[in-house]
């Protein structure tokens, strides 16, 4: 709203000598941090209510691990109010109307995506936390081919409206497979700002190709978040640190000349994605808050549904969807474990790979407090996230 306001009104502004005061809400970096503050007071001032609220509606989480040395790990956690996500994904969109560009298609895509995830989440958590004060033989929660079904539909949409917003007529490095250390562009000068030739060797998507892509990674990576969401503060900090490499990532997209110096695709609606992760750090820093250890809150299916699809849909829309499988390294890992000790469950007719699933659980019956499994998790995505912003100089 401040952006579409300072632009739309500049000359009047100008005129009247307030211009230069109010300038900085067109400013990208002033608008990022903005959103972030915002969205994190957000989460704090209104968090105790909530939790409040919550725990009144005994809208609480009962966990069943099917272990029972896990469920006595996990004893404590009974009755603490979940679906707090609800408040995450109002966070981000308050801070959003407040300094995002309403206007571009990628913030107005990137609330479609975090708003239809979140219905999903949250309808699948009301099921579930609703059953016992309802008939009995009511379903507890969403089957998960329906979950499945939503997340790829969702993911779809997403991705055919992005791959329309990318115009790759005009710009087909906006629907460019970036493989790892592939040079998007000829080598240009970092104070070029005229369009420079495309690598040849560099893949340009069809929309069939770019829409199948998208889709599977929004709904596999809203998955992998949600396998992670089982421990105080361990999905919520792992997505701080992967959202701020992201945030890194945008920028450079979003800019021609840092895109073109450091050879990474130019996308220029991407610079408004910058925008949106603010906003997601903030929400998700607000929320750690409540839910570290011990956790007063947690997200549910509602956060992490959401919040693993947007992460998702900005790493499509700004071509970084391969490095994203480093950046969130930790989520994937825990979504591959819990698909790999199913399989081998089946395959073996009842032996397991891990002590439980997902890994988190196995480094917990293993002996790591449920401290160290969340921290030493946090340092590994950080160490991560490091590795592949040195990547992209290394071109």
């Amino acid at each position: 709203m401040f952006y579409i306001l300072t632009t739309r009104f500049e000359e009047w502004l100008d005129s009247v000598g307030l211009y230069r005061v109010v300038q900085v809400f067109t400013q990208l970096e002033f608008r990022a941090l903005a959103a972030a503050i915002v969205a994190f007071l957000f989460v704090v001032l209104l968090g105790p209510k909530t939790i409040e609220w919550l725990r009144r509606t005994k809208v609480g989480d009962n966990p069943e691990f099917y272990n029972s040395e896990l469920n006595a790990l996990n004893q404590g956690k009974k009755d603490t109010p979940t679906m707090g996500g609800v408040l995450m994904c109002a966070a981000i969109l308050v801070a959003l109307f407040f300094f995002a560009d309403v206007t571009s298609r990628y913030s107005q895509l990137a609330v479609v995506v975090l708003v239809l995830l979140a219905c999903v989440g949250g309808f699948d958590d009301w099921l579930k936390l609703t059953a016992a004060r309802r008939e009995s033989g009511t379903r507890e929660g969403l089957f998960a081919w329906e979950k499945l079904l939503f997340q790829l539909g969702i993911g779809a949409i997403a991705a055919v409206f992005l791959y329309q917003a990318a115009d790759g007529t005009q710009n087909p490095a906006a629907v460019s497979l970036n493989l790892p250390f592939q040079r998007t562009y000829l080598p240009a000068p970092l104070a070029s700002v005229t369009p420079v030739e495309l690598n040849a060797n560099v893949i340009v998507l069809g929309g069939l190709f770019y829409v199948l892509i998208g889709t599977l990674l929004i709904a596999g990576t809203s998955n992998a978040v949600n396998i992670s969401d089982g421990m105080d503060g361990l999905a919520t900090g792992t997505m701080v640190i992967s959202v701020l490499v992201l945030t890194v990532l945008c920028f450079v997209a979003g800019r021609q000349d840092l895109a073109q110096h450091l050879l990474v695709p130019h996308v220029p609606g991407g610079r408004e994605l910058t925008v949106v992760c603010g906003a997601m750090v903030g929400s998700c820093l607000g929320f750690l808050w409540f839910n570290c250890n011990p956790a007063r809150v947690f997200m549910g299916d509602t956060g992490s549904l959401a919040l693993g699809g947007l992460l998702a849909f900005i790493a499509v829309a700004i071509r970084q969807e391969v490095l994203l499988f480093l950046i969130a390294g930790i989520f994937y890992l825990e979504l591959g474990s819990t698909a790999a000790q199913v399989l081998y469950f089946k395959a073996t007719k009842g032996k397991r790979i891990f002590r439980c699933a997902p890994i988190h659980h196995h480094f917990h019956l293993g002996g790591w407090s449920e401290g160290q499994v969340v921290v030493r998790f946090w340092i590994i995505t950080a160490i991560l996230g490091a590795i592949a912003l040195v990547s992209i100089k290394l071109r």
